[in-house]
């Protein structure tokens, strides 16, 4: 298990932390480099803070079960700290003017288990639940089919960027 470690850069900060004892977790390094990756895509610039959290199912399960009533386990959990209504007036940053996205968290072990079934690597299914995540602090939703497929759609173009640098 690997504790938090913060990234800082340009008025960045990606907060990461492993909270697995697999031993085959990428690096909190490359986290950060696909958050940071997905943010640029999004035309998101710094300054701004954003945390993922890499731990186990069961930690996932409670998440899911106190926070969204969902008494399952499940991949990735999306905490954002921004509005998210259609209606909303744009976000009023605070006094320092940093945009604090919110907080990832994945289950690793859900991550393993869906990678094994659709044929690919972790570092591939880690990169689209990354992209999900990230997606899910911008406001993209997948509650109805046609915010679903415009979702789905991103993370498909993002996912087809990334591939040669954080999956083969």
């Amino acid at each position: 298990m690997m504790g938090p470690e913060v990234t800082t850069r340009l008025n960045e900060d990606i907060y990461v932390e492993i909270d697995t004892t697999h031993g085959d977790e990428p690096p909190v390094s490359w986290f950060a480099a696909v958050v940071r990756d997905v943010l640029g895509a999004e035309s998101i610039a710094a300054p701004y803070e954003v945390s993922i959290i890499l731990t186990d199912q069961d930690t996932v399960h409670k998440m899911n079960r106190q926070y969204r009533n969902v008494d399952s386990p499940t991949d990735v959990i999306a905490f954002y700290t921004e509005e998210q209504a259609s209606t909303a007036t744009e976000f009023v940053l605070p006094g320092d003017g940093v945009r604090r996205l919110g907080d990832i968290v994945i289950s690793y072990p859900q991550a393993l288990e869906q990678a094994f079934e659709q044929g690919h690597s972790i570092r591939k299914e880690l990169t689209l639940l990354v992209i999900h995540g990230v997606l899910h602090l911008l406001g993209y939703d997948h509650e109805v089919p046609r915010d679903a497929d415009r979702m789905r759609g991103r993370e498909a173009v993002l996912l087809n960027e990334f591939a040669g640098r954080y999956f083969e």
